[in-house]
């Protein structure tokens, strides 16, 4: 095979190629969705392609946006990466990735997250592991009941309700760093069949305000083996956690295991009996910044935090990230500007990528190598960057 490729954005023509390279990379039903070879809003689809015409590698751009401390932060968040398999280990991957770098950054996306299948080639194009998506069992039976709560209503939801779940999932997760804000039209397209996410909505309504849901999938058959699957149950009160984990307990007679997506340190994990999960699945989650300024000017910083840093950065991918940089935090914003010179701290985008999403600190940072400094210069200044605390996800994409 010709080793140039050539990277461009897709057109309607390309959709079915890009299908097929898709289904036989990851296994998937030969029953092609509607929306798949379309044109769908909210999204930019990049192909690589040999010298022959032939497509061997795509990827997409998913333009979310992403919650950082009470700021929505835009994204360029990274699905469908698949390379034929006569075309790997000839950067083809690398090639789509720094394509997507660029039509991101001139779109004015700051950060990129991605579920990797596989670590090393992410690694490579300056992206970094900085958390897990943990979905676990939990015995139903072993989950609190309590007698009902008479200031408080509990009701199935109906697709009129979707707004206002919307905005409750907006209240709990806003504050958090790394969730996806779920506007925008990408939202809007999957959004526009106006059913519900699930086979079931309960919700909780403390006079007449919605304080808490959760969205289910009944599964099959009521044995020994029926598992309750739940997509996603918020609160914004204990209250409303504790009614919400009791609906879910009344399943255990026909449902003995519930499955669900923890958000750590939630109102409803805290009612949760953490201690009889077992763990079902791990999706590892990566991240890296798309624009470093952006992505230090655009979130939100805590109140208290306050410092200035110099470090130089190297971004190999996304050139227009590297040189030496001045960080300024404080009154709950903060800036990232450009300084001649050379500075003690030297980091890697993948150092960056930790630090930012407070998936490390400094000097675990500098161990790994992805943080180098000058002799007497202790490397914990940068942890300026971690004050936000961890990133967090809810989403699969």
């Amino acid at each position: 095979m010709p080793t140039a490729v050539h990277v461009r954005e897709l057109t309607a023509d390309d959709l079915d190629a890009a299908w097929e390279l898709g289904r036989f990379a990851f296994g998937s039903d030969p029953q092609r969705p509607p929306h798949v070879t379309r044109p769908v809003p909210g999204l930019t689809r990049y192909g690589a392609f040999d010298d022959a015409g032939r497509l061997v590698g795509k990827a997409v751009d998913l333009h979310h946006d992403q919650w950082w401390s009470g700021r929505v932060v835009p994204a360029a968040d990274v699905a469908g990466v698949a390379v034929a398999p006569e075309a790997r280990g000839r950067g083809v991957a690398r090639a789509m990735l720094t394509a997507l770098l660029r039509g991101a950054h001139e779109r004015g996306a700051a950060l990129s997250a991605l579920y990797p299948t596989v670590v090393a080639p992410y690694r490579a194009c300056g992206w970094e592991a900085t958390g897990v998506l943990r979905t676990v069992d939990l015995p139903t039976v072993a989950l609190p009941r309590h007698r009902p709560d008479p200031r408080l209503a509990v009701r199935a939801g109906t697709p009129a309700d979707l707004p206002a779940v919307a905005a409750l999932y907006e209240r709990v997760t806003r504050h958090r760093n790394g969730p996806l804000t779920r506007r925008g039209e990408l939202f809007d397209f999957y959004a526009a069949d106006g059913g519900l996410p699930g086979d079931g909505l309960t919700l909780v309504e403390d006079a007449g305000d919605l304080v808490g849901y959760a969205s289910w999938q009944r599964g099959r058959g009521y044995g020994a083996d029926s598992v309750l699957t739940v997509d996603e149950a918020l609160a914004s009160t204990a209250e409303a956690a504790r009614e919400l984990v009791g609906v879910l307990g009344s399943w255990a007679s026909v449902a003995p295991t519930l499955r669900l997506c923890l958000l750590d340190g939630d109102a409803v994990s805290v009612h949760l009996p953490l201690a009889s999960a077992r763990e079902h699945e791990r999706d590892l989650w990566m991240h890296r910044p798309v624009d470093v300024a952006r992505a230090v000017a655009m979130r939100g910083w805590p109140a208290h935090a306050r410092g200035t840093v110099d470090f130089a950065l190297t971004d190999e991918l996304a050139q227009w990230n590297t040189g030496t940089w001045r960080l300024t935090v404080a009154d709950g914003a903060a800036e990232l500007a450009r300084i001649g010179g050379e500075a003690d701290l030297r980091l890697s985008v993948r150092g960056f990528a930790l630090l930012y999403a407070g998936a490390a600190h400094a000097r675990s940072v500098a161990q790994a190598g992805l943080l180098q400094h000058a002799a007497g210069t202790d490397p914990a200044a940068l942890d300026l960057l971690t004050v936000g605390g961890p990133v967090q996800l809810l989403d699969y994409f």
